[in-house]
């Protein structure tokens, strides 16, 4: 197969260049810029994009790489910080600039460049930068400019390097995609063969041949991640797979019923569910602080899955729903540890498995939701919204009760049927109804009444780091808000979050 390496320089589009250049199906890994070059030489990549970075290449504190990198004879592309890098390398020069340049800022390209094929000679790009490229390296030619930016892209044809000022991954960097796709095809010669259909085929032959005759149990939360690797576990093992289901009474209106329905329906596996609310409501019971309420859900979750493993006769292998942003994110290679993702589980010392499998850790999201889709796993499962690990725990603000787990579950139904009705829901990343407890003053029919208030939450984002409040119609909003009051027991009042990120987060707690 066919891989693009991101050397990855501190930037904060590593992952989304490497998402773009497997848009074009050409493979792309991300690794840490302390990699090795031995092992970027036993790799055999097809090209390698140095990405961008917040630091100064002139700061011998900032990142750097041993400049024989680029007499590899592999092709290179540098972008931003990556472009100067390149510069440095060479024996170029690079200064602060007199005039930085953020945003939207017109691009002059030459297009005699490979790099530049099929796209106008007058463009917009996206522009992040305080440093600039004083003098070209030796070898080097200038194949772009800006008002203020005397080399936004430049070439060394004979060692088929190439870099550019600006962010070709972003989509406001107009022909972007187009660039890419030049240097992967035009460029490093890619014929690109990183296609769902041979992924799937792949997996499941690597996964027999692993597994053997062995059992595998795997962790089914519900959500996309867990519920496409058991797809294709089950595609390859069959009924030598485990999932246990851990259904904690915080799932949303008959989610658990659809997920045993769906897996014991759709695949030949053993489906294990452990109904146990009670358990859980007993341990909340009286706890109001948001963050103790997470600790006990958390704890008492570990407790009850580990305890059914432990009934198994045969642990086999462990199987984990990791994707590829987890990896990079808990410290892939040589990487910082930024955070440890909750995909990646620690197992007790008392637990003992054969190994671990994570069969999506090559993906990101968009491609685990192409793999479910061809599974045959339900559009309701594969496009299922980010829900939060404690469930309705951290929406529901206060105790947290049967009575009021049963009013929020109600409520969040209403708002998820009317928005599947008219078609809305393709326009928000996340919504979904949060229970602060505050009861006030209504009237139904000729009586007062004293019940809950709802609070509907929906937004827009790309990347969930940012995220504005959705602007749904106000007849919308009033039909839900109408079937909310008059179909919910307890509910007389409805109201809208039209609070971005920042200052507030998405969920409430």
């Amino acid at each position: 197969m066919e891989k693009i390496l991101v050397l990855d320089f501190g930037g904060q589009y590593n992952q989304l260049i490497a998402r773009r250049v497997r848009d074009h199906h050409v493979y792309a890994e991300i690794l840490p810029y302390t990699v090795s070059l031995e092992d970027i030489k036993a790799n055999e990549y097809k090209g390698i994009i140095f990405t961008g970075g917040p630091n100064s290449v002139y700061d011998m504190n900032s990142p750097h790489y041993a400049k024989e990198i680029l007499d590899l004879g592999v092709p290179v592309l540098g972008i931003c910080y990556g472009c100067q890098l390149v510069a440095w390398m060479g024996g170029g020069e690079v200064k602060t600039a007199p005039v930085s340049e953020y945003g939207k800022i017109e691009f002059n390209a030459d297009k005699r460049s490979k790099l530049f094929k099929g796209i106008d000679e007058k463009s917009i790009v996206w522009m992040s930068h305080t440093d600039y490229i004083s003098c070209v390296p030796n070898g080097f030619e200038i194949i772009g400019t800006t008002n203020d930016c005397p080399c936004a892209a430049m070439e060394n044809t004979n060692k088929n390097i190439y870099a550019v000022q600006f962010h070709p991954e972003v989509t406001h960097s107009r022909f972007g995609s187009q660039m890419l796709y030049n240097f992967l095809y035009e460029v490093c010669g890619c014929t690109g063969d990183w296609v769902m259909d041979n992924f799937i085929e792949n997996t499941v032959s690597l996964l027999r041949e692993q597994i053997g005759d062995k059992k595998v149990i795997l962790g089914l939360s519900g959500g996309v991640d867990s519920s496409v690797a058991a797809g294709l576990l089950s595609k390859a093992v069959g009924k030598q797979l485990t999932c246990v289901f851990v259904d904690q009474g915080l799932m949303r209106k008959d989610e658990g019923d659809m997920v045993e329905k769906t897996f014991t329906s759709l695949f030949d596996m053993n489906f294990v569910r452990v109904n146990c609310g009670d358990l859980f409501l007993s341990g909340l019971k009286g706890v109001t602080d948001p963050e103790e309420k997470r600790k006990i859900i958390g704890e008492e979750f570990f407790n009850v899955f580990w305890n059914e493993i432990r009934k198994q006769e045969e642990l086999g292998f462990f199987a984990q729903g990791t994707i590829y942003p987890d990896c990079v994110e808990s410290g892939k290679g040589d990487a910082d540890v930024i955070k440890t993702h909750h995909n990646r589980v620690k197992t007790p010392d008392d637990v003992e498995f054969l190994g671990i499998i994570e069969p999506l850790c090559d993906l990101f999201k968009d491609e685990v939701r192409q793999v479910g889709e061809k599974l045959g796993i339900p559009k309701e499962l594969v496009w299922r919204q980010p829900f939060p690990g404690p469930g309705l725990g951290v929406r529901i603000i206060g105790e947290i009760t049967a009575e009021k787990i049963k009013i929020l579950q109600e409520a969040d139904w209403v708002l998820r049927d009317e928005m599947e009705k008219n078609g809305y829901e393709k326009n928000l990343a996340q919504f979904f109804c949060v229970l602060p407890c505050v009861k006030t003053v209504g009237v139904m029919g000729d009586h007062r009444t004293y019940d809950h208030l709802i609070a509907i939450r929906a937004v827009t984002t790309d990347d969930f780091m940012t995220a504005d409040w959705a602007r749904i119609p106000f007849d919308i909003l009033a039909k839900v808000s109408n079937r909310i009051t008059n179909e919910v027991e307890k509910v007389n009042r409805v109201v809208y979050d039209i609070t971005s990120k920042p200052p507030g987060t998405v969920e409430w707690l």
